[in-house]
């Protein structure tokens, strides 16, 4: 062998043979330390080819899993000529490993293209653990258990502020007398007395009068902002599927506002003006329409969906409120507490 590398130098062929050792140090490194088989090949642990198919692939991993299984070893067993305990397990578990990367499609296709691409030494480890530390429940299936866990939060959490509002309402003497009078039209508390066994106690015949003004608030009373009845239309998930419908919905009336209102110059309307107010103010629809109505009329007087008339109308209320401020009796209290001593005031405890 030597002789005849000494006689291919002499030749002038020494180009060839550093050709062919870099070919062989290519195909050795192909196999890197910590990434599947370690420095063995996973085709050569189960004894099948880089064409072997799935059922090949399955049938070599349990003849060889039956025969290195710890549970199976047997001291004298001739299958198992030379090896102990301890080696036999890490060849059990070089045997699962095997079969483990060759058995998935995806992990095989980057086995394989690790063995034909040696030189991209980064990438294979980037391609081996990303898949290990993969999470191994579906991404699709965690959001949709989280926003449907924010959903029910979100409708339980607005039924009971719709419940403190309507338990608040019950205590105030406006609602109640109301309440009670439209009762007593409705037939509802005058009812004859009970007599003999199905005789109630006065206390069974409060409560059930409680319950009576109790619907009768929640029904006649329309309660807005962040109190009002909770809609299921509201809660997240329900936004999430509807969102496509709402945004084709948005583009059809952009489009319609820029048609009408833009290019062909149309007047307001009362549903557009208010729109254009509440915008002006920046709040949100719920904000809006827990405004008293008589205020909204006063916003229309104004013209407020004008800018500059709006413009006018925030001075003002800005004068006003500072106005009020000053003669607050609370505000001045604070304002001579802030001049005198003010909270960064230094004393002693004896002062």
């Amino acid at each position: 062998m030597a002789a005849s590398i000494a006689d291919t130098f002499r030749q002038g062929n020494w180009f060839k043979i550093v050709l062919v050792l870099c070919c062989l140090i290519s195909s050795a490194n192909a196999l890197v330390p910590g990434l599947y088989c370690q420095m063995e090949s996973c085709y050569d642990v189960l004894g099948v080819s880089r064409e072997a198919t799935k059922s090949e692939i399955a049938r070599a991993y349990r003849q060889l899993a039956r025969k290195y299984h710890p549970d199976r070893y047997r001291d004298g067993d001739p299958g198992l000529a030379g090896e102990t305990v301890e080696s036999a397990h890490q060849k059990f578990l070089l045997i699962a490993t095997a079969y483990e990367t060759l058995k998935d499609e995806e992990t095989r296709k980057d086995y394989n293209y690790m063995l034909d691409h040696p030189e991209e030494y980064y990438s294979h480890y980037y391609a081996y653990y990303s898949r290990r530390l993969a999470p191994k429940v579906d991404v699709r299936i965690v959001i949709l258990v989280t926003v449907c866990a924010i959903s029910v939060f979100q409708y339980y959490s607005w039924w009971s502020s719709y419940t403190e509002a309507i338990n608040y309402l019950s205590t105030m003497p406006k609602y109640r007398i109301q309440a009670t009078e439209m009762a007593k039209k409705q037939g509802l508390l005058n009812r004859p007395k009970e007599k003999g066994k199905n005789r109630r106690s006065k206390e069974e015949i409060r409560e059930e009068e409680e319950e009576i003004i109790r619907d009768i608030i929640k029904n006649k009373i329309d309660i807005k902002g962040g109190y009002q009845k909770p809609n299921i239309s509201d809660i997240l998930l329900c936004k999430l599927l509807l969102f496509p419908y709402h945004l084709v919905m948005y583009v059809v009336w952009y489009c319609s506002w820029v048609y009408r209102f833009t290019l062909k110059k149309e007047e307001y309307g009362e549903e557009e003006k208010l729109y254009l107010i509440r915008k002006n103010m920046k709040m949100s629809q719920a904000q809006f329409d827990s405004l008293d109505d008589h205020l909204q009329e006063t916003f229309l007087e104004r013209q407020l969906w004008i800018k500059e008339n709006y413009e006018v109308y925030k001075l003002e209320q800005e004068e006003e409120m500072k106005v009020k401020m000053a003669q607050d009796s609370r505000w001045k209290r604070y304002r001579r507490w802030m001049k005198n001593e003010g909270p960064g005031r230094l004393t002693f405890i004896d002062d």
